[in-house]
This record gives C-alpha cells, structure tokens and sequence, in this order.
C-alpha cells in the first residue's frame, strides 16, 4: 500500500484567507516531497489541510504537518485538519502532538472557527 501516490490541490474556501489543501492517498515518506515544496511557497493566513482521503501517515507525514505548523506559529499564521480518520488519528495521539494540530470534522466548521 505504501506504493500509492499521494496526489493534492488547493482551493479558495469561499472565506478570505482561508486554503483548504485536499491530500489524497498515505501521507508517507516517499511522497512527501512535492508536498513540502508546495508548502515552502503556499502560505495563506490560515491553510485547511483535509485528510478525508489519507487513508494512514507515517512519522515523516507527521513531520511535514508539523514543521507546517512551526513556521505558521512563527508567523502568525494558523492551520487546521479536517477530515481526520481512526487511524491517522491515533498516531497523533501516539506521537504526542495531537494537542498542537487543532481538528474539526468538516471544511465548513474549520472555515467557521479556525
């Protein structure tokens, strides 16, 4: 399974300022690195990323969103997840660092209260 390709796109929310960036297939090592490309150049003020369609990560996946999130902090920036399934889920709670990535069940309440 690791083999899949992760594939993503980035649209306007609807709400200035807001990006929602839809990941889909394993946020995992090997496809991590147009992603975090990507990421250096796209920086809106708040970046939505929806995880409907990663169907598990691995420690580099949580790398990417983490050091994500560092540089929004840094910068007055802010970022959200949505869409995050039982077992992404419980890696971030097993690494620890659920507590920094807010999450919300769906786009509309992320553009709401992020």
């Amino acid at each position: 399974m690791s083999d899949q390709a992760l594939t993503y796109s980035s649209s306007e929310t609807g709400r200035e300022g807001f990006v929602l960036m839809k990941l889909v297939g394993p946020l995992v090592l090997p496809n991590i690195f147009s992603l975090q490309t990507e990421l250096k150049t796209n920086k809106p003020p708040v970046m939505i990323f929806d995880l409907s369609e990663v169907p598990y990560m691995d420690s580099a996946g949580i790398g990417v969103l983490i050091n994500y999130y560092v540089s929004a902090e840094k910068n007055d920036r802010r970022m959200a997840l949505v869409g995050v399934n039982e077992r992404v889920d419980a890696l971030l709670v097993l690494t620890k660092v659920q507590a920094l990535l807010r999450k919300f069940p769906t786009v509309e309440e992320a553009v709401a209260k992020a």
